[in-house]
């Protein structure tokens, strides 16, 4: 792809970055690097954790974002009971003519292209893996069949952190498959004012569609072509390394208050993530400073902090954070002329 075209096409996603932003505006109150960094996982192929007190619009910055695509959209409810064919779909029995039975697959609520898993904490274990082959491998096997999802596909998940009676807390095996674990925090006050106001006036907000399901495919290719230099690849592999508490390279904090690190899939998601931020912002190139934007929401739910961390008041941001002072950015060889 030339240059010139490839720097056309950055211009017009900065410019469709705007037009969703304008749009999600009418409706959602402020969150704009909630929304930025949901936006980015859906053009890299991630999936998100929303993690956030209730009432502070998470389930309306999904039902938003569907609303604004031209995608099917589907609310999962996750209770206790919630069985795993309640997700996947389950084979029923048929009898299309007299003396002759056939089972006949019926899908279920995962089949959409954007799947809204609301508060999935509250499912048991068992409900919780029927998720775990459809959002990495995106398919579904149900008895001796396997049926391919629909492309693009987005699981967005809500969790409260609050609440602990009555939930099942995310096994790291499904943990690692969202890309961002994305912390909802409470509004500012001219924010808060701005919420009342227009939330108890009574009117409501159109929407428009601003994408389709082929531009959200178009989007992603675009993504994935961008540029990554050895720099910054040597960067993100120090910084993803520096988590591991046996690794040589760790800090002395590091193997003091960490049980376990980030592997190989945070760095993937690091990169792809800084390339989805250089993409907003219109640029052909992933910066480092790209790469410390996403490494919060990347990492913090892939570090398990010991006892010696908690008894300390350290959680594994301020771990993510004071790696960002640590690790050094890699030398950068001197050309010398012969």
């Amino acid at each position: 792809m030339a240059k010139e075209s490839f720097e056309s096409l950055m211009e017009q996603f900065a410019t469709l970055h705007e037009v969703m932003k304008r749009e999600l505006g009418k409706v959602i109150i402020g969150q704009q690097e909630v929304l930025k960094q949901i936006f980015a996982a859906v053009i890299s192929r991630g999936h998100c954790l929303l993690v956030g007190v209730p009432g502070l619009a998470k389930t309306m910055m999904v039902s938003s974002l569907a609303r604004i695509m031209e995608l099917s959209f589907k609310r999962i409810q996750f209770t206790p009971d919630l069985m795993p064919s309640d997700i996947t779909g389950t084979n029923v029995i048929d009898e299309p003519e007299a003396g002759r039975r056939e089972f006949r697959f019926v899908r279920g609520p995962v089949f959409a292209h954007i799947v809204l898993a609301d508060e999935v904490n509250r499912a048991p274990p068992k409900t919780q893996a029927a998720m775990l082959q459809a959002m990495q491998e995106r398919e579904v096997t149900v008895g001796q069949e396997t049926y391919a999802l629909p492309d693009p596909f987005f699981v967005i998940a809500t969790q409260n952190p609050i609440e602990q009676e009555g939930t099942y807390p995310l096994p790291e095996a499904q943990l690692d498959r969202f890309m961002f674990n994305i912390w909802v925090d409470y509004p500012s006050p001219s924010e808060e004012e701005r919420i009342l106001a227009e939330t108890t006036s009574g009117e409501t907000q159109q929407l428009a569609i601003c994408f389709n399901a082929r531009q959200i495919l178009n989007m992603q290719r675009v993504v994935m072509s961008i540029p990554v230099s050895e720099y910054v690849i040597k960067y993100v592999s120090a910084l993803v390394r520096a988590t591991r508490p046996k690794d040589p390279s760790a800090p002395e904090f590091v193997k003091r208050m960490i049980d376990w690190g980030t592997g190989p899939r945070a760095g993937q998601h690091l990169i792809l993530g800084a390339k989805a931020f250089a993409a907003m912002e219109g640029r052909c190139t992933v910066s480092l400073e790209d790469v410390r934007h996403v490494a919060v929401p990347v990492m913090r739910h892939r570090i398990g902090c010991n006892f010696a961390a908690s008894s300390e008041g350290v959680d594994s941001v301020e771990v993510v954070r004071r790696l960002l002072q640590t690790i050094p950015e890699p030398k950068v060889p001197k050309y010398v002329s012969r």
